[in-house]
């Protein structure tokens, strides 16, 4: 997925990364419209969730959606989701998520896209990313249609 955006850059996006709780789902349920989203965009980008699992309902929640699920540790969950960006190589992926946790990967990524939902957001998420958006639905949709992330970040 190659976005041309005047005065901002080129994005070569080949991975869309994700954290579930708070993100794709409230309280361990996926919110609808996300599954249809993501099985839309998985033929377009590789997709990954990243996840403590706090609920034990990702992997059933995801079931039939083609993406590589990844339960961190409780433990520095910054660290982990961060490395794990890095790993697939930053600059080509797109991050969404809204926790505190998020913030480091969402920087680093080549878009970072944070989403404020029933759970909220962290402010620093907030300050770290590119784009903002109430709804995980038209954050996924933005990357369907691309002209939207040139219509916000462009100069």
């Amino acid at each position: 997925m190659d976005i041309s955006i005047p005065d901002y850059g080129e994005l070569e996006l080949k991975y869309l990364v994700m954290d579930y709780n708070g993100t794709l789902a409230v309280d361990g349920i996926l919110i609808d419209g996300v599954r249809e989203a993501l099985m839309a965009l998985s033929k377009l980008i590789s997709l990954h969730v990243l996840t403590a699992d706090t609920f034990g309902k990702a992997k059933s929640g995801l079931e039939g959606i083609e993406c590589t699920l990844s339960i961190l540790a409780d433990k520095d969950q910054q660290s982990g989701k961060l490395a794990y960006v890095q790993a697939l190589g930053a600059e080509n992926t797109v991050s969404i998520g809204n926790g505190r946790n998020d913030q480091l990967m969402l920087k680093a990524s080549g878009l970072g896209i944070a989403v404020i939902l029933e759970e909220g957001a962290s402010a620093q998420t907030l300050q770290a990313a590119d784009i903002v958006c109430t709804s995980i639905v038209s954050a996924l949709n933005l990357l369907s249609n691309p002209l939207r992330i040139v219509a916000t970040l462009r100069s």
